[in-house]
């Protein structure tokens, strides 16, 4: 095979490259349009191309061939889908770009997706965001349903981008680059507390694949591998993407969080200042 090839699509999916297609162009749009000294520094853009681009090379290009046909490679997949394309993402900070392209939109229009505002404060709540941000690795690694999602065209892509919304969510939560200090964003000590809680089910889980006796996926027997590997070594493989790799990527965030918190240190909330002066 030659490399474009592998950059064509194994399982062409229209709604999926027109998805991504938009997100670049609306982008690119509100960069061009937006007044220069609030556009973002050519780092900030190169990092979110970079994560947007991840993601859609394992969902749209040969990489999609391999991570139905070998499970280590499919739990490269998710972990892309949901640990690193949305960490890069957030951490680029579009949120500039986003108000201005908001700032765009009809007031008609705008009143239409107040509904999805409920949603979206609902699904970033601390305690759903966290159960679900752990909950859809658990289930669609759960034997029976992973079976199915494997098998099944339609499941297989809910799947896929049940993960990559969801690990948006999460990690839009975590890298918020709304300061708590002087608005309402979620403190930097739960946004800690809540890496350490999500860290652990995953290092559990991990573990349990790595150390199970027989196969666990037998999903990958049915349909035969792409490669001549040893089922247990794929297994083991695909348990090690499971386990290490979201710990490390949890202490990295607690890390970036605390050198934000650091940052901030002595700062007065205004929210304090007028409890203060409700008091007084």
């Amino acid at each position: 095979m030659s490399a474009l090839d592998y950059l064509v699509p194994y399982d062409f999916s229209p709604l999926t490259i027109v998805s991504f297609v938009l997100v670049l162009a609306f982008y690119g749009y509100g960069l061009v349009r937006m007044p220069a000294e609030d556009r973002p520094g050519s780092g900030r853009i190169l990092v979110i191309v970079v994560g947007v681009m991840l993601c859609y090379g394992v969902m749209q290009t040969r990489f999609d061939y391999y991570s139905q046909y070998m499970f280590f490679v499919h739990r490269g997949q998710h972990l892309i889908l949901h640990h690193l394309g949305p960490i890069l993402i957030a951490l680029s900070n579009p949120l500039p770009v986003m108000r201005f392209l908001y700032s765009l939109i009809a007031p008609g229009v705008r009143r239409a997706l107040i509904p999805l505002g409920w949603v979206y404060r609902f699904l970033q709540h601390p305690a759903i965001a966290s159960f679900l941000f752990v909950g859809l690795i658990y289930f669609w690694l759960w034997p029976p349903i992973h079976f199915d999602a494997m098998l099944s065209r339609d499941l297989y892509w809910v799947m896929n981008w049940s993960m990559l919304l969801d690990g948006m969510l999460f990690w839009w939560l975590i890298f918020d680059p709304r300061s708590p200090v002087t608005s309402d964003a979620l403190g930097y000590g739960k946004r800690i507390l809540l890496l350490a809680v999500v860290a652990i089910p995953q290092m559990i889980l991990g573990a349990y694949i790595v150390f199970a006796r027989g196969m666990v996926y037998d999903v990958y027997e049915v349909c035969g591998r792409a490669w001549p590997m040893p089922p247990e070594t794929d297994q083991l493989l695909g348990g090690l993407l499971t386990w290490i790799p979201p710990a490390m990527m949890s202490i990295l965030g607690i890390l970036i969080i605390l050198r934000r918190a650091m940052r901030e240190d002595g700062k007065v909330s205004p929210y304090n200042e007028k409890l203060k002066a409700s008091h007084s």
